[in-house]
Parts: structure tokens; sequence; C-alpha cells
């Protein structure tokens, strides 16, 4: 599946999956949503279908209805956003060392423990 960031739409049913806790169907999310904006029930099916397409979502057949879960959780989707800026943004030092000016005290506190927990070769977890 290639990252890349998601359309507006494909972002939010993306955060309505994350924050659930277990496989959900197009009405279900399609109800939510219709409560905060005017929306077809068909735009939120063929959203749910493409991220599947995607491989962003997987689904399951219960009855006649799809049960829809986020193949990856946030946590994972965002690093591999980074991972990709990371390849894709010139020399690799000068991209980290501007995103580390650029984050917070606790940001780089956590990121100093993530480093800290990760012994031997750190090129064979990131992938």
């Amino acid at each position: 599946m290639g990252v890349r960031g998601f359309g507006d739409l494909e972002a939010v049913v993306m955060d309505r999956l994350w924050r659930r806790a277990a496989p959900t169907t197009v009405r279900e999310v399609f109800e939510e949503l219709s409560g905060e904006r005017s929306i077809a029930y068909t735009t939120v099916m063929t959203t749910m279908d493409n991220l599947h397409r995607k491989g962003w979502l997987e689904r399951e057949r219960k009855g006649r209805a799809y049960r829809y879960r986020a193949a990856l959780t946030r946590e994972q989707y965002s690093a591999r956003l980074m991972r990709e800026a990371l390849g894709a943004g010139g020399r690799a030092e000068l991209v980290l060392a501007h995103f580390v000016d650029g984050i917070s005290v606790e940001q780089f506190d956590s990121l100093r423990a993530a480093l800290r927990r990760r012994p031997g070769d750190r090129s064979a977890s990131c992938r």
C-alpha cells in the first residue's frame, strides 16, 4: 500500500475507525457522520470501499454487510508518513535536524526515550 495523506473524507472516516474498538459497518459510520454534516450513505460507502481497495481498511462479511477495521493503527500510519517524508525530503540529516528543531520538549523527550529502547540495528525494525 502506498503511503500518502488521506483526502478530507478519507481522513474523517479513518479517524472514526481508529477510535472504535471493534469493526464497524458503513451504516454505523454514516449515522455518526450524518449527525455532523450533510452526507449521503453512498458517499460513505464509496469512501470506505476505496480505502479498502487501497489497503487501508480490512473487511469481512457479516450477514449482508461488511464490517471494516483499520489495517494499521493510527501510530503505524503516522510512522509510515514520517518514513516517506524522510526518504523524499532531501538529505536525511537535515530533514531530521529541522524536524527536531520544530518539536516540543515533551516530544523530544519521547523521541529520545524511543531511541534508547531500540537496541542493535535500527534499520531492521524500521520497516
